[in-house]
Formats: C-alpha cells, structure tokens, sequence
C-alpha cells in the first residue's frame, strides 16, 4: 500500500478531468453486475471499452491532462462487490502525476461507512468521495447520513454527487427499481447549509433539474457543478449562461470517462457560446483550487 501523494505539475497540463469512471480492476471484476451492465451497454449504444487503471493513466498522460478516478459502492442496493476504493488510491499513487483518487463508500451501511470513508483519507491519501443516490438508493438529505459528511468536512475532503437522470437501469423493467428523483440537486441545499465547509460537486447538466442546481450554486458557495456526461452541445442554455458569466469559478470539465471521452467533449464544446475567457478555469484553474493543488 502506498499513501496518495499528488505529483501533478499544472505547467505541463492542459486539463483535469473531474469525472472519470474506472469499472473494471486488473482481476477483471466489474463496477456493475451483469444484467445493469448489458443494459447500460444497449442504452448508450455501445459496448464500452473499460480500461483498467493503469491504462487509464496512460490515456490521460498522452492528452496531458490529469483525472480525478472513482468507482461507486453500492452494494447494499445492488448486491454486488464493489471495486476496491483502496486498490484505486493504490493505482493513482502507482500515477500520480496523472491521477487523484476519491473514494466510495455505501452510506447505507451506517458507522461502518463512518470508519472505512476515515480509513481511505487517512491511509490512502483520498481526495474526495463520489456517491450516486439514485443507483446507491438513498436520500442524500437524510440526516442518517451526517456522521459521514461531517467527516468529510472535518478533513478537508471533496463530496462529488450524481445528481439528473441516470442511463444507469435505464430500460430495465421498472429501471431497476431505481429512483430518479433521490438524484434531484435540490437535495444537496440541506447538506451544503448544514455543513458549509464541505465542498459539494453536483455532477453533470442535472437534467430535467438544471435550474435548481443552478439555484443551489447560486446560494451556496461551497457546491460546484461539473459538465460530465453530456456533449456540450447539449447543455442546456441556462447552464452556458451561469458558466459564462455568475458561476464561472465554480465551474468544472468533466468528462463521464469512459461513456463520454475528453476528446469528443473538447471538440463538442467548440460548437458552443463558452466564452474563451472562461475556459482556463473550467478546464483546469477551478480543479485545481478545488483539489488543492494550488
């Protein structure tokens, strides 16, 4: 095991990305059972290429930029192991001029999420925390759930959030039993009052709830919204707005690796009114304060 410890030389790069998937390990596990798996393979219209971490790294090193790397726990609601969150920290320590970690962890499983999510901070050196409501199955706005989150801000960590619709069990009989609207930005306005230290990622164009996310952002200045897992030409318009102009600090490029990959976003978001003022910090100027690297 060796402790995360950054090595990223912001000179030499051109972007982070801030959202990238790893959903394979180098034993061949999945992030997702089978059956979520064929699906989201048949919804995307494609069968994925799902790089292990170390290529990972090697794909972004190339492009010269960095990527904050993650997987989701969710095995209460899935029944399936997750990927290891401390063999991910490994492999970005193994990258680290090219990768930061975040962890995952199941909040439903109590103290126990307590001490595994303090664990990855203090012995791997995590960065952050993603989690998805929807595919996790729980109410971000539970106060069940703020013994975590105080961790999280007691350290100085990020908590990156999913929040739209999700392709995940996408037409899957009853979607899988999974709940769109546990994904509703408007959630996370109890979680970034009640703890005003913890920095707060809603991920993705938060589709069909953009104007509350954009709502969120404007009166909580410790959340942030990444442009993950959508082309930029389909940003809603309200969203360029808000980038361009009132939450341009707050703003991050991401991409949905490896579903949606920073070449085809970066020539996606020419097509678009992004000011060219404003893309030196989407790219990598708000990351970087973000994550410390500053």
């Amino acid at each position: 095991m060796s402790r995360y410890e950054p090595a990223i030389d912001l000179t030499a790069i051109r972007a982070i990305d801030m959202h990238v998937h790893v959903e394979v390990d180098a034993h061949g596990h999945s992030s997702l059972p089978p059956d979520l798996a064929e699906a989201a393979s048949a919804y995307f219209s494609a069968d994925l290429e799902r790089p292990d971490i170390d290529a990972i790294a090697r794909y972004y090193r190339e492009r010269e930029m960095a990527a904050v790397v993650f997987t989701v726990d969710a095995e209460t609601a899935l029944g399936h192991p997750p990927l290891s969150s401390e063999d991910i920290a490994d492999g970005a320590a193994r990258n680290n001029d090219v990768l930061i970690p975040f962890g995952s962890v199941d909040p439903r499983r109590g103290e126990d999420a307590v001490q595994r999510a303090r664990r990855l901070i203090e012995d791997h050196g995590v960065r952050g925390f993603k989690f998805h409501p929807t595919v996790q199955g729980f109410d971000p706005s539970d106060e069940a759930w703020y013994p975590l989150y105080e961790t999280l801000q007691d350290a100085g960590v990020v908590a990156l959030f999913h929040t739209g619709q999700t392709g995940i069990g996408a037409g899957m009989r009853g979607g899988r039993g999974f709940r769109l609207a546990l994904s509703n930005p408007m959630l996370l306005d109890a979680v970034a009052a009640d703890f005003p230290d913890l920095q707060i990622v809603m991920a993705h164009p938060s589709v069909p709830w953009q104007d509350e996310a954009i709502s969120v952002a404007t009166h909580k200045h410790n959340t942030w919204i990444d442009l993950s897992g959508w082309s930029p030409k389909y940003f809603p318009p309200q969203l360029v707005r808000a980038a361009n102009s009132f939450l341009k600090t707050r703003v991050l490029f991401g991409s949905d690796f490896p579903l949606l990959t920073p070449d085809r976003w970066l020539r996606d978001v020419e097509q678009i009114d992004l000011k060219p003022a404003v893309m030196p910090g989407i790219l990598l100027g708000n990351a970087a304060r973000l994550l410390g690297l500053t």
